[in-house]
């Protein structure tokens, strides 16, 4: 491992990173001893993980990075900032619009950073050798710990990334490499007695300070949840129809992070307050066309339908009461089950008994038909 300049491989690798245009850049070592495992294990076994059974599947390759690659010895750490052009909580006051979680109102960021990863690793084996692995998020590895072990920042009370150079806003991509790197100093814990993430919190998803519940949690029920979202949680949903930024919009590091340099991580306007009278017609294609190159396509347009109109009946508007009715009649089952809660929150109890006595006949699913038992006669 030789260059011809004076710096270091850490420092050649760092300025690499940033020429590639990651935001920043820190070392840690994979093959050290770490508490991390011992955390899931624990997050697991209070089945705090909820319908996420790909974390209990994974649940060893996750404990520690050298049990996913046994030749890993040390992790390039980069981050990515995303922070908003504007407040993300301001369209909580829309109870007409939608809202969407910063991260996926732009481009995908799987896309973006994983090309940005792979091209670094590909620059680190041509001039140093060794062996490489890049992950962002969706491999079996702990990256958030190993983001702390770095530098990158550390966990917060709300168990996400804090930077102190970017607050909340930072994507995290990472290369494990097989070369012996001179690591950074680890991030040091700067909340403080700060507590804003938990008391701002609409469901009450923290358990204790640096302890998650994901069963509680508004972005797990309105992603990760296939079937409906309990019924106790509905009305804190709000109008958010992917995702929650919360706690993460009111952590006080926010103030040194700045707006995304990138455009293409940039919101695209149409996502930053989407009207849900036009998010609850759409169709399969019409979904997929709106959030083309997005993270929120994943989703799905049934389980994304769901949110709508579950916001819909949190906004008291009876304007949307016939766009509703429609979806009663929905292929996707998950999409009429909502659509009857939507019903009973903004229809008089009178015409809610008149529209239910018309659909009962027709529905044989039986989740439907737990929603209709569940609503007021």
């Amino acid at each position: 491992m030789t260059t011809s300049t004076s710096e270091t491989p850490e420092q050649l690798i760092c300025a690499q990173a940033l020429r590639l245009g990651f935001d920043d850049c820190r070392l840690a070592r994979a093959d050290q001893p770490w508490a991390a495992g011992e955390r899931l294990a624990e997050f697991i076994a209070q089945g705090r993980h909820g319908e996420m059974t790909w974390m209990e599947t994974t649940q060893v390759r996750r404990a520690h990075p050298q049990a996913m690659w046994d030749g890993a010895r040390s992790a390039v750490m980069l981050g990515i900032n995303y922070g908003p052009d504007h407040d993300p909580r301001a369209v909580l006051d829309q109870p007409d619009r939608g809202a969407i979680s910063v991260y996926a109102q732009g481009s995908d960021y799987h896309d973006l950073i994983k090309k940005r990863l792979k091209q670094l690793a590909s620059w680190m084996v041509e001039t140093f050798g060794g062996e490489v692995k890049v992950f962002v998020d969706t491999a079996p590895l702990l990256e958030k710990p190993l983001a702390e072990a770095s530098g990158l920042g550390w966990q917060g009370k709300h168990t996400n990334l804090v930077s102190r150079q970017f607050g909340s806003w930072l994507f995290i991509g990472s290369v494990l490499t097989s070369l012996d790197l001179t690591p950074d100093a680890p991030g040091e814990d700067a909340c403080g007695s700060c507590q804003a993430c938990h008391d701002v919190c609409p469901t009450g998803a923290f358990p204790a300070p640096y302890q998650l519940d994901a069963r509680r949690c508004i972005s797990y029920l309105t992603i990760e949840l296939s079937g409906p979202i309990p019924a106790a949680f509905r009305p804190a949903l709000g109008n958010r129809i992917y995702g929650c930024d919360e706690c993460l919009a009111v952590c006080p590091w926010n103030k040194f992070a700045q707006d995304a340099r990138e455009q293409q991580l940039q919101a695209r306007a149409i996502l930053k307050a989407p009207r849900l009278a036009d998010l609850v017609n759409l169709d399969d294609a019409a979904f997929r066309a709106l959030f083309t190159k997005s993270a929120v396509k994943r989703l799905g347009r049934p389980r994304f339908v769901r949110n709508v109109l579950y916001a819909i009946g949190n906004s008291g508007d009876p304007d949307l009461i016939p766009a509703v009715q429609a979806r009663l009649v929905d292929e996707a089952p998950v999409v009429r089950g909502a659509a009857v809660w939507a019903l009973s929150r903004l229809l008089t109890p009178e015409a809610f008994v008149e529209v239910r006595a018309q659909a009962l006949p027709e529905e044989g699913d039986e989740a439907v038909l737990a929603e209709w038992a569940k609503t007021p006669a």
